[in-house]
């Protein structure tokens, strides 16, 4: 019998928030980042990107054919939306047929890695992402495209990362509309990460709390 292939651990991150001279930007934070988790094989392979097709190409071709157990996106968010650049992806933007044959790819890999003791996860460690009506009906659309469990933040964040959620396809929303918003709602900024907000991890850490519902 062929030994079956362990599942991979991918992450992709937003390569162009770069700084100047002696000022780094977000992009030098979260290479240092990718390099720390790949360190402490938390992450098998990690890529800075520019767009969203060369990061689903990276995801949908990095290791041919062994199955694909995990992904994280590091980068910006905003409400229902994550963004490389000025690319963003929203509820919307799945159905673009321009990306579909990537997501359906994605998909098919995250379902080979299917386990009794495993479930594929897309997670988005981003600010507000999984905020608002927008963030619960992104948050829905993600999960029913890529056929596994979406987690992502309602806050925003940095060290400390607040309001993780996670949501499984068929699922509806468990955590609060209000979540992570701020006194203007979705047209203004999500409110900061801290250690009293809800569910707040640290950028240390690798996988979800066993508890996270």
């Amino acid at each position: 019998m062929t030994k079956r292939a362990k599942a991979l651990r991918l992450l992709v991150y937003d390569a162009t928030c770069t700084g100047s001279g002696l000022s780094p930007g977000l992009s030098d934070a979260w290479s240092a980042g990718a390099r720390l988790y790949r360190a402490l094989g938390r992450v098998d392979a990690a890529r800075g990107v520019r767009n969203w097709r060369e990061a689903l190409n990276f995801l949908t071709t990095y290791g041919d054919d062994t199955p694909l157990g995990e992904v994280q996106y590091w980068g910006h968010g905003t409400f229902g939306k994550i963004w490389i650049a000025r690319d963003a992806v929203d509820r919307a933007r799945l159905d673009d047929p321009t990306l579909a044959p990537d997501l359906d790819r994605l998909a098919s890999r995250l379902a080979e890695s299917r386990a009794p003791n495993h479930e594929p996860l897309f997670w988005i460690r981003t600010c507000e992402t999984m905020g608002g009506p927008s963030g619960h009906a992104f948050a829905k659309a993600l999960t029913s495209r890529l056929g596994c469990r979406v987690a992502g933040h309602t806050h925003v964040i940095g060290v400390l990362q607040s309001g993780l959620v996670a949501l499984r396809p068929g699922e509806e929303p468990g955590w609060p509309l209000e979540m992570g918003l701020g006194p203007k709602g979705e047209e203004g900024q999500g409110l900061p990460s801290t250690p009293a907000a809800p569910s707040t991890v640290h950028f240390l850490t690798g996988a979800l709390p066993e508890d996270l519902a």
